[in-house]
């Protein structure tokens, strides 16, 4: 498609849009109408909602439009399923120069199509508004299907702690791609399109997860909401969690230690989760610590003591906190 945003004009870029969508049953209206309608059969919805700024949560000179769309949706699906939920349906507010190609828009919807076809969802509608920066906000909705949510508050002294997907792979890519260079592809891939295990979340649901959270702002940090929450001290043991050669290589290369990674890079959206001990875990989950009384104010240790390092998203900081 030739020309610029501002060429094809407001409808012409949402017909543009709408046209490259598909649709599952859940949706009962989609978009072009005043609002959506998707099914609810449990009757509560489980809703979640982020924004992407350009400069600040993607580059384009780092990753394509189609990888912008794939992370924008996962990170906010990642959010249904670590309720326990289903992903059903997910909306788009897009914020766009009058001068970005016109390509870059339908390659963004391509990557949240696609993501939400793997999470077993479908956009739904949204919005299209003229601005200087890209920003991308998404809400996704999603249904418990009988089941309770699986809150950060429920983790009990005695709990194990688990977890399900990748940690660090998305620093370490960070890491690879702000020196400039393009491999190990696999941790780029990382950061640019993370794979959350969506299925993973209703599954522990199932199992009798007592808490749980998917990994987008680091395992401590997203662990200490569950601790806060849960008012407990949760312990992780460093030896139990992976770090693959290939993410050592990284971190001599760059004068990182790859653990700090693993406990503290986020966007990778692994779903942690906390079990009482005598369920029987999948061999998908790996058990990383456990949860504990608190012995002062609800806290995160590592091997027993408390993380000192730096790390963690936090927006409002100049820098990683």
């Amino acid at each position: 498609m030739k020309g610029t945003v501002g060429e094809l004009g407001e409808f012409g870029l949402i017909k543009e849009l709408t046209s490259r969508l598909t649709t599952t049953p859940a949706v009962r209206v989609g978009p072009g109408d005043d609002a959506a309608v998707v099914a609810a059969p449990d009757r509560r919805v489980v809703a979640s909602t982020d924004i992407l700024l350009e400069g600040r949560h993607f580059r384009r000179d780092w990753s394509t439009a189609y990888d912008v769309g794939r992370k924008a949706a996962a990170q906010n699906l990642a959010d249904i399923a670590a309720m326990g939920a289903v992903p059903t349906a997910l909306l788009l507010g897009l914020v766009v120069p009058a001068e970005l190609p016109a390509t870059w828009p339908s390659e963004l919807m391509d990557g949240i199509r696609d993501e939400c076809q793997v999470a077993g969802a479908a956009v739904v509608g949204g919005d299209v508004v003229r601005g200087d920066t890209i920003t991308v906000a998404i809400t996704a909705l999603g249904d418990l299907r009988n089941h309770e949510p699986v809150t950060r508050a429920g983790a009990q002294p005695g709990d194990v702690v688990a977890v399900t997907g990748w940690l660090g792979w998305s620093a370490a890519g960070h890491a690879v791609l702000s020196r400039g260079f393009r491999s190990p592809r696999a941790f780029v891939e990382a950061h640019r399109r993370p794979e959350p295990p969506y299925h993973a979340g209703p599954a522990a649901a199932g199992l009798g997860a007592t808490s749980m959270t998917d990994v987008s702002d680091g395992l401590i940090a997203d662990l200490g909401h569950i601790a806060e929450a849960s008012k407990v001290r949760i312990d992780v043991r460093s030896g139990a969690v992976d770090i693959p050669s290939q993410m050592n290589d990284i971190g001599q290369a760059v004068g990182v230690d790859p653990l700090q990674w693993v406990l503290t890079g986020g966007e990778d959206h692994a779903i942690v989760a906390t079990f009482p001990p005598d369920v029987k875990l999948p061999a998908r989950w790996k058990v990383i610590g456990e949860v504990l009384n608190p012995s002062a104010l609800p806290q995160v240790t590592v091997d027993g003591a408390p993380w000192t390092s730096k790390g963690g998203w936090d927006h409002f900081a100049d820098i990683e906190s």
